[in-house]
């Protein structure tokens, strides 16, 4: 795909081969749960016959990150309780001295 930094971008829409894919700003829709999240002014390029949307791949990664069930909340890792350390029973070491 071609940046959004270049003037005009476009390129062949791969589901109908006979438009083109131009850059544009959409509105992004997703469920979360069982509410519709609409996300305005979401860039997408979309075909001029077909109207085929592919969706900007960082902007879609910033956005599942921010929709994470765990996105703002503090993340404390808990720390393992410490009791007190169990006493192993060592096994006798055999006498290891030899008589003669």
């Amino acid at each position: 795909m071609k940046s959004f930094d270049t003037p005009n971008p476009s390129m062949p829409c791969r589901e109908c081969s006979a438009g083109l894919m131009r850059k544009t700003s959409v509105t992004y829709f997703t469920w979360l749960g069982q509410e519709l999240i609409t996300v305005l002014n979401f860039p997408a390029w979309v075909c001029d016959v077909c109207g085929k949307r592919v969706y900007d791949q960082d902007a879609e990664k910033w956005l599942n990150a921010l929709l994470k069930p765990d996105a703002g909340k503090t993340t404390i890792k808990q720390q393992k309780k410490r009791g007190k350390p169990s006493r192993k029973i060592q096994p006798p070491v055999p006498d290891t001295k030899i008589t003669s």
